[in-house]
């Protein structure tokens, strides 16, 4: 069942009793409530502890325990009246039941001891008796008419475990610690994410109260702002709908509130119903004559051993919702053999399905470039060779330049003709322009910044005769290093920050290389960059190359391309040097997958449109 990962309870008692005196594990049964174990704090004053008669009715069960909530609540807002009970087996107790429970307090840390997230706090189980038969208490409603959590987290610095102010007025992250195990009712919620991996979060009260949303429906995420008041749905105790962002779950919906990898959760008792928000993917309008149209596109690893659905997609995206645009900057695209760990580098096989998918789905004849990577050497899955490419048109007066060209002779001396893998790209004088030494070729693929990353890589177009230099990207992604937003290091730490911000410096250090040739040159920057506008490392690149980043330019409520969580972020970028900027353009996050249940987990497309004028 999802969400519900537990260890053995011999390691959760050894980690609990670790926190406090050795003495503690000899210690009498304490006689005490649900509210005492819990405490107003994150971790219980009694972690360690044996227990003994510990009264509570039954909320939730589970295949190695249940829930159980006092119905005689004492007056703190600060202490949960609920805890789960680590029964080890199928529990005899049933929902409705009143018992009472002996055992030993502890604190489980789902993801181990080096895990950010916070612990749940149980009862080991060593006895439990039930005294009668009923039913559970009501629940306490979350959302507009019920309890509101504080608009932020605000614990101050360092690890909320270990110390500072508990205060559930003003801090979220303390606001749902006290309703922990607790049964919790949410009102006409409404999906600000889609349905992925068991979890949908949604928006209680149809989002009342929540802020800055999206122009569709979600939730945006700003800098020092979480969005508590998000809550994030479970299927652990009975199965979630599929769901897309704006669908709704209508009347009333009741669960135990759970703490698991980094997120409060609702596991729902009840399968609830669905009432769809009609929300449609949308389409960008057809560049007009004259304007070169420049996009992005995420594609997951695609790879022939993809099904033919995501091929589809795929070239949906493109045809139907970018609208063919010239040139796609991918990041992504697999390598022939998938996952296999076999050597192979080759991406032939995965280009040519993908260019027939477009055709199927109406578009024009596309080509493609890249630079086969070396194997296993840029990060991502273990033989998936994922990497960055360049799909164009060349039906509307764009030109790949080819460097070396693919006409020329292979020699015979194989060392003659560098290879691409590890030659790093420079910008050179050709034609009283910047023009580039290889064409398509790898940034600095020996900097330390690319270690383990997918590297970027420049190509040299024309459009109908204008030299443009093109930078496709997909920088070193967040990952479990990365400290979770409801996590207990507050502000959450980011290690893996500094990667990114490496990388936007060798690119920005690229950049300026190509305008060092030419102070005119054309450049545009794109693709995954794993950042908000707002972060350093979209900073670094766009004030360190003197580029514009184009989601900017967007109002903040279309200002996205992914949805992580129930959060909208903005983590695909288009840039432009300020000679493209200074022309008339357009840009477009194209909001078709992101939100989608059937799409969970990949991106939005973005496409700039760009009026060429000038020499």
């Amino acid at each position: 069942m999802h969400g519900l990962r537990w260890l053995p309870v011999a390691v959760t008692a050894a980690l609990s009793v670790a926190l406090l005196p050795a003495s503690a594990a000899q210690a009498a049964p304490r006689v005490v409530r649900i509210h005492n174990i819990q405490g107003a704090a994150h971790l219980s004053p009694l972690n360690g502890f044996a227990v003994a008669r510990v009264p509570g009715v039954v909320t939730a069960v589970t295949a190695n325990g249940f829930w159980m909530q006092d119905p005689r609540p004492d007056r703190s807002a600060a202490t949960s009246e609920g805890v789960f009970v680590f029964t080890r087996d199928r529990p005899r107790a049933a929902v409705g039941d009143a018992v009472r429970v002996d055992g030993r307090v502890s604190e489980f840390r789902p993801g181990g001891g080096a895990s950010g997230g916070l612990t749940r706090t149980e009862i080991d189980a060593t006895a439990t008796t039930v005294d009668a038969h009923g039913k559970p208490p009501p629940a306490l409603v979350l959302g507009a008419g019920g309890l509101r959590p504080p608009g932020v987290v605000d614990h101050g610095l360092g690890n909320v475990e270990r110390g500072g102010a508990f205060d559930t007025r003003r801090d979220a992250l303390d606001f749902y610690e006290a309703l922990e195990g607790m049964r919790i009712e949410l009102r006409d919620a409404v999906a600000a994410g889609p349905s992925r991996d068991g979890e949908l979060p949604v928006l209680p009260s149809r989002g009342a109260g929540a802020k800055p949303r999206t122009a569709r429906g979600g939730v945006l995420l700003r800098d020092g702002d979480a969005n508590p008041e998000r809550v994030i749905l479970d299927d652990a105790l009975a199965p979630l709908p599929g769901m897309d962002v704006g669908d709704r779950l209508p009347g009333a919906n009741a669960g135990v509130l759970d703490y698991s990898y980094g997120d409060y959760k609702l596991l729902l008792t009840a399968t609830p119903r669905r009432a769809a928000g009609g929300l449609a993917r949308e389409a960008t309008r057809a560049q007009r004559p004259g304007e070169l149209a420049v996009a992005t596109a995420g594609l997951a690893g695609l790879n022939p051993d993809a099904p033919a659905a995501r091929f589809d997609a795929a070239a949906r995206d493109i045809v139907d919702g970018l609208r063919s645009p010239d040139l796609v900057a991918v990041s992504g695209l697999g390598d022939n053999s998938g996952a296999d760990d076999d050597g192979t580098v080759a991406d032939d096989q995965s280009v040519a399905q993908l260019i027939t998918a477009i055709s199927a789905a109406g578009g024009p004849p596309y080509d493609w470039r890249s630079v086969d990577p070396r194997d296993n050497a840029d990060g991502g899955r273990k033989g998936a060779n994922d990497r960055v490419g360049f799909l164009f048109r060349t039906d509307r007066g764009l030109s790949f330049v080819d460097r070396p060209s693919l006409a020329d002779p292979v020699p015979d001396d194989p060392p003659a003709r560098p290879d691409p893998a590890v030659t790093p790209v420079r910008a050179v004088p050709r034609g009283g322009a910047a023009g580039l030494t290889l064409s398509p070729g790898r940034i600095a693929p020996g900097d330390a910044a690319w270690a383990g990353a997918r590297k970027p890589i420049a190509g040299e177009l024309t459009w109908r005769g204008r030299r443009i230099i093109v930078v496709a990207n997909q920088w070193f992604p967040r990952t479990g290093d990365d400290q979770p937003l409801f996590g207990r290091s507050q502000p959450p730490s980011q290690p893996t920050q500094w990667r990114r911000d490496a990388q936007a410096r060798v690119v920005a250090g690229f950049v300026n290389s190509v305008r060092k040739v030419d102070a005119r040159a054309r450049v545009i920057v794109a693709g995954d960059l794993g950042d908000r506008g707002t972060s350093a490392p979209v900073r670094t690149l766009a004030q360190g190359a003197g580029l514009v980043d184009l989601p900017a330019e967007l109002p903040a409520g279309d200002r996205y391309t992914a949805v992580t969580g129930g959060n909208a972020e903005d983590l695909d970028h288009i840039l432009l040097s300020p000679s493209l900027r200074r022309n008339r353009h357009e840009f477009d996050v194209v909001h078709r997958s992101a939100e989608f249940a059937d799409r969970a987990g990949d991106r939005d497309p973005t496409v700039v449109r760009i009026a060429v004028t000038g020499r």
